[in-house]
């Protein structure tokens, strides 16, 4: 049963296998309930998928399969927060290597075209630190980044 409030996400005949990856690599991710259309429709049969609910790091979703012409961009993403390098590398290994595409500045965008970025903890603490120099330091770290490296921002923020 879908909670109250619950992120639909557009695909084009995927959802099954976009939820499915989700659900192998983020802690925390299922696949909860596979629904097939009653009849045919603009984007599908009667008896295709239609809708897939998961979970994805505790966040409720559906995924629709609308069909093509409604593709995902970078108005939405799923943040996520990571705890050392070998975490933020192996997501982002994960998405890009499933055929996504590496972005900037830690964004990453997976092969559906859902975008995600991938933040280690110490990056958002550095660019909101309290310490203005030290922030802009970060932050212009990672400005040069593609993944996240935590040694250079890290040392950027010692300066």
């Amino acid at each position: 049963m879908l909670s109250k409030n619950t992120i639909c996400l557009w695909y084009d005949g995927d959802a099954l296998d976009a939820a499915t990856f989700y659900a192998k690599t983020f802690a925390d991710s299922s696949v909860e309930a596979v629904h097939h259309a009653p009849g045919d429709y603009p984007a599908g049969k009667e008896g295709d998928v239609l809708t897939v609910e998961f979970t994805v790091m505790g966040l409720p979703c559906l995924g629709l399969n609308g069909g093509p012409g409604t593709p995902h961009n970078g108005a939405f993403s799923f943040q996520v927060a990571t705890d050392d390098q070998q975490e933020t590398d192996r997501l982002w290994d994960a998405i890009v290597d499933n055929g996504g595409e590496a972005i900037a500045c830690g964004w990453c965008r997976d092969k559906w075209g859902l975008s995600w970025q991938i933040t280690p903890r110490v990056l958002s603490a550095a660019i909101i630190n309290p310490d203005p120099a030290a922030a802009r330091r970060a932050f212009e770290a990672m400005m040069t980044m593609v993944r996240i490296d935590i040694a250079k921002i890290e040392a950027a923020v010692k300066g």
